[in-house]
């Protein structure tokens, strides 16, 4: 099943239903329909053969999602680029999809300069709206490549979608995932979760992560997708209440400012059936008082891009007892592992365990992509012993619920965003007067985690940790950068001089 047959199957329950929303204009089914075809023909005119890539840097938009549809019904394969990822980040991405045409928004242009000229594989560039010197303004790139849609064009083994992700040292990875993959995840998503006939979906979240997936089950349903191109909570809740929102998606963080926004109680959100959560661990106390004030609507969703969304899910109803009451015990739970997907407890041998016995979460199923992006060492590493490995170390209780207890791998996540602590470790690195780094994350009431570091100085420099801050802002984006700096002495070491971070960080919990 392509992407763009989701949009079709609303289509085929009424060309003029409401589709996509931005600002107040509505797009119908119809509409996107047919943008999408002029999008696909427009592709296959300009060269794009089947299975070549093809990247949208976009902030929340109905048109880089329309193209998203257009790339599939070319043959194509969907290249998600995150604004938010520092220029060389990009690049490395692009280089590595080998991507030929890039839709982008002007307000990028400047972060597109700067990578373009180091990237001869990158033909076409195109602006959604507006007019750069170098690219091809968008509605002048349709009318230059006009022609009839060859429909039959497909890509090699269903790849439809390529996804960039870090690994541990910080150097980007490419998710192959299939068209069985978002079938699977979007599948899972109408299973485990409370749908009725046309659901309004409001997306606030980048639509190139998980809030992106989210939208194939909306559009299934003949659904209405009503995009924020900014984050706004106010405006969030005024959308709620206006559109009468039955679907959404936050990180914590996000959630956490809605609690906290003067709107909340004076905003109608009856229409909730369904705010899902994910992303980063969420604060069980303010979990709590998010099924009592937002109201009983509250589901978790629990995947990797390796294996979107899916992996596990604690609908609405599992947050709850049978007699009514919260289930506090289980709200630190990922939830139960969905019906298509086989979730064991693995130990470093290779050994399932038994119930309760902490381990690598390691999953099987349909859910799972197709491997890493030329990258086969890394491939063979992550479905060792006939799994899918994810990194997270957990647990499965008496009742087959997952609870997700730590990582094995230093991965950092704030805000709903993943930081490899040894990205932070080498651009602490750069500044003169560090010698060695250890960067980790620790607990964070409204962040879910925090990005502290401990650096050990060279001999006779000091350093204001406030500069050195500024200093890892200035090279890898605020996000990653630490919001806190210690300067030790010496930081702790193995007897083969290898840093210790459980030290470091036991010490600042201290």
């Amino acid at each position: 099943m392509r992407l763009s047959d989701y949009l079709d199957k609303g289509v085929s329950m009424g060309r003029e239903a409401p589709c996509l929303t931005a600002g107040g204009v509505t797009s119908t089914y119809g509409e996107v329909h047919d943008r999408s075809v002029e999008i696909a023909s427009a592709l296959q005119h300009d060269g794009i053969r089947t299975g070549e890539r093809v990247a949208i840097l976009s902030g929340n938009d109905p048109l880089a999602l329309t193209c998203v549809f257009g790339i599939s019904r070319a043959g194509a394969v969907w290249c998600p680029v995150n604004p938010r990822n520092e220029a060389d980040e990009n690049r490395q991405l692009f280089d590595l999809f080998g991507c030929r045409l890039l839709f982008f928004q002007s307000k990028f242009s400047g972060l597109v300069d700067r990578i373009r000229g180091d990237l001869p594989q990158l033909v076409r560039l195109v602006c959604l709206d507006g007019e750069v010197e170098w690219a091809v303004p968008f509605e002048a790139w349709l009318g230059e490549h006009r022609g009839e849609l060859d429909v039959d064009r497909h890509p090699d083994r269903g790849l439809c979608m390529l996804a960039g992700t870090g690994g541990t040292t910080g150097k980007p990875k490419g998710v192959r995932l299939t068209e069985d993959n978002m079938m699977t995840s979007t599948a899972l998503a109408l299973m485990s979760y409370p749908f009725g006939v046309r659901p309004r979906y409001l997306a606030l979240a980048p639509l190139t992560h998980s809030a992106g997936v989210l939208t194939f089950p909306i559009l299934s349903l003949g659904g209405e997708v009503v995009i924020m191109p900014a984050p706004d909570i106010g405006q969030f809740l005024e959308l709620i209440d206006r559109h009468r929102i039955t679907h959404a998606f936050l990180p914590p963080t996000v959630i956490y400012g809605v609690l906290d926004h003067p709107d909340l109680d004076s905003r109608d959100l009856s229409s909730l059936r369904c705010l899902w959560y994910g992303a980063a661990p969420m604060s069980p106390t303010r979990l709590e008082e998010a099924l009592t004030r937002i109201g009983p609507v509250l589901g978790q969703l629990f995947g990797q891009t390796e294996a979107p969304n899916m992996i596990a899910t604690l609908a609405p109803a599992d947050h709850f007892r049978a007699d009514g009451s919260v289930a506090t015990e289980r709200l630190t739970s990922a939830g139960r592992p969905t019906p298509l997907t086989t979730v064991a407890i693995m130990a470093e041998s290779g050994e399932l365990l038994s119930t309760g016995e902490r381990g690598e979460i390691v999953v099987r199923g349909p859910l799972v992509m197709d491997g890493y992006h030329d990258n086969p060492s890394a491939t063979a590493e992550v479905g060792a012993h006939g799994w899918h490995h994810t990194g997270d170390i957990g647990y499965l209780d008496d009742d087959g619920f997952l609870f997700v207890v730590d990582r094995a791998k230093d991965m950092i996540i704030t805000g709903g965003f993943n930081v490899y602590s040894a990205e932070v470790e080498q651009a602490l690195l750069a500044h003169p007067a560090v010698k060695e780094s250890a960067v980790v994350g620790l607990p964070d009431e409204k962040w879910g985690e925090r990005v502290v570091a401990a650096v050990e100085l060279r001999a006779g420099q000091e350093v204001d940790p406030a500069a050195l801050i500024a200093f890892v802002k200035e090279r890898i984006g605020s996000v990653k950068a630490p919001k806190n700096i210690e300067v030790w002495d010496l930081l702790p070491r193995s007897k083969v001089g290898k840093i210790l971070k459980n030290e470091v960080r036991y010490t600042m919990t201290m």
